[in-house]
């Protein structure tokens, strides 16, 4: 039996619509629903990792992949100050659990 898709998968797969800010074969990026800050994008890799625990060192490009990505996202967003977050676990505030990055930016 398959695994069920996570709601990253859905829409990295064009299933649920989302706002996307960025794409390339690696990841994409979409606007967060619930925002936190004046910019607040989410970096999602292709790729189904479940959370930073579950993590490989052949995954190390792919992670250093999404961390420049973020940036480029806050340069191109006029970002003065931002954050760059991974949520781990239930209570580390994961509430999806395939890997992404928070970008929180404000100008």
């Amino acid at each position: 039996m398959a695994e069920e898709k996570t709601l990253f998968q859905k829409i990295i797969d064009r299933e649920i619509p989302a706002d996307f800010v960025y794409e390339d074969e690696l990841c994409v990026a979409i606007k967060d629903l619930y925002p936190k800050a004046p910019v607040h994008f989410l970096v999602i890799p292709r790729k189904a990792i479940p959370s930073v625990n579950e993590l490989e060192e052949s995954d190390a490009a792919l992670v250093s992949h999404l961390i420049f990505v973020a940036k480029k996202l806050a340069q191109e967003n006029a970002c003065e100050g931002y954050r760059l977050q991974f949520n781990v676990g239930e209570k580390g505030g994961q509430v999806i659990f395939h890997l992404h990055l928070h970008l929180m930016g404000w100008k």
